[in-house]
């Protein structure tokens, strides 16, 4: 499956095309705009979260709600644009604005990307290098979701660290999508919260950490045979691609580097009722990039 994104943050809309989903499948368009407006919750996040109301257009690849087999295009349309339509207008006449962007941004793709490029004004940088793209992303894993529910496969996601605190145990599953920080314990909720508190007060904000887990996955999920087709680096590919995200790790992590090799490896056992298990998962569900 190849994915290719397009649109600016104030522009007028954020576009995929999404080339290589197979047909028959019939789409919940309802269930894309549960994804979208998921995205658009949790505690502390900015004004932009309040203007948009996203939801999704498609425009190829589907008829009567059932894929064809040809590529999907989906739609997001920035309301914001509105407000932005003289600056940001694609062919519009350039002018003197006052939004335009001459100081760059740490930890963003303000400098080196006008650098690249030679851009006087930075916000032909950010507009595009701008986390408002991932919007149009969470349309296509809550599509992909749905065909992956036809196999079997489920996943679900929680935030397991903000700033210095912590997730504890117990781990209540059930709660995390009713958790303003998507967090399955509620005293972790509590000091998550406050501490994003805090964190606004001083005029900062806060790092983290999220787990991902994925079940009935398949054996054999991806390949040893290629590097780019080992399942572990498709993965660490993709969640590096998003926004401020600067490590990726599986099962114990980076905890593997203190640990000897006879520690970490899951075990193979074998019954004649369960076929082959492991008693452990130190690895995260991948040996030799496959499932």
């Amino acid at each position: 499956m190849r994915i290719l994104t397009a649109g600016e943050s104030h522009g007028p809309m954020l576009t995929v095309i999404i080339e290589g989903f197979p047909a028959g499948l019939v789409i919940d368009e309802h269930a894309i705009n549960h994804a979208l407006k998921v995205r658009q919750q949790g505690y502390g996040r900015g004004k932009r979260m309040q203007i948009e109301k996203d939801t999704i257009i498609f425009s190829s690849g589907v008829r009567h709600k059932k894929t064809l087999g040809s590529p999907i295009t989906m739609h997001i349309i920035n309301e914001d644009y509105k407000k932005w339509q003289e600056e940001m207008d694609p062919l519009g006449e350039e002018r003197p604005s006052k939004r335009e962007i001459h100081t760059p941004r740490p930890g963003h793709a303000d400098l080196v990307g006008g650098q690249k490029r030679q851009f006087d004004d930075l916000r032909n940088v950010l507009e595009r290098s701008s986390a408002r793209e991932t919007a149009i992303r969470v349309a296509v894993g809550a599509l992909c979701q749905q065909l992956l529910k036809k196999l079997g496969i489920t996943s679900y996601s929680y935030v397991t660290q903000i700033g210095p605190i912590i997730l504890s145990e117990p781990i209540d599953k059930s709660r995390i999508s009713n958790s303003p920080v998507r967090c399955p314990n509620l005293q972790t909720e509590t000091a998550m919260m406050h501490a994003i508190d805090k964190a606004k007060e001083a005029g900062t904000s806060l790092g983290g950490q999220f787990a991902i887990k994925i079940k009935n996955v398949p054996a054999g999920i991806g390949d040893y045979t290629q590097w780019d087709k080992k399942l572990d680096a498709r993965f660490s590919y993709h969640l590096m691609s998003l926004n401020a995200i600067k490590g990726v790790s599986f099962g114990d992590g980076i905890q593997l580097a203190t640990k000897p090799g006879a520690d970490v490896m899951d075990e193979i056992t074998w019954t004649p009722q369960e076929g082959f298990s492991r008693s452990t998962n130190h690895l995260g569900g991948i040996e030799g990039g496959m499932s």
